[in-house]
């Protein structure tokens, strides 16, 4: 299988193994469609080496079916790969009424404080924090915490945020940002989302 090959060699005092296994913070932003979908690509492959995951879902509906979680959850307790913990933070945000944007609020700083004590605890391998750069950006969440948190986190734990309109302080921090860019889209022709697609 080919290995990529980086472009630079930093003056880091790291061997090659050290910085190729060294944590990343991963962010997938923009317009397009595809963000949880990458990182949630990015959880089976965690899922095969055999790693710990957990996936907090803080914005999309605890209603919502999302089709990874099943095919995760079934994946976790086969006892094949890493296990997979499952937590929903939130209760929508464009799924409910805004006189309950209190309580949603409430519950993703909730929901921050849970990836905290894992993150100290070291609990999981790979954090998916879906729809994560939402609490940030409406300023649930303080993002300047969120950034000394996640600089500051032990162990060799991988982090992957979604989201549209990722703050600034984040894409300065992350190792890998990728920016999904729209240029075309089924809903621009009036047609709904679809099973297989969309969920």
């Amino acid at each position: 299988m080919p290995q990529g090959q980086p472009s630079v060699i930093p003056d880091d005092g790291l061997t090659t193994r050290q910085r190729r296994n060294r944590p990343l913070v991963v962010v997938h932003t923009g317009i397009g469609k595809g963000k949880s979908t990458a990182a949630f690509g990015l959880a089976l492959r965690a899922w095969n080496q055999g790693w710990p995951i957990g996936v907090f879902q803080f914005v999309k509906s605890a209603k919502w079916k999302v089709g990874e979680e099943n095919a995760l959850r079934v994946l976790g307790a086969s006892g094949e790969g890493g296990s997979v913990d499952w937590h929903k933070m939130g209760e929508g945000w464009s799924w409910v009424q805004r006189d309950a944007q209190m309580d949603n609020e409430d519950k993703a700083r909730e929901g921050w404080e849970q990836v905290k004590r894992d993150l100290a605890a070291e609990t999981y391998r790979l954090y998916v924090l879906d729809e994560f750069a939402y609490p940030m950006h409406w300023g649930w969440v303080d993002t300047d915490e969120v950034v000394e948190v996640l600089r500051a986190r032990p162990g060799t734990q991988h982090v992957v945020i979604t989201g549209r309109n990722a703050p600034a302080q984040l894409v300065d921090l992350a190792d890998l940002v990728t920016d999904m860019s729209k240029v075309k889209h089924p809903m621009d022709a009036g047609q709904k989302g679809q099973r297989g697609i969309e969920w």
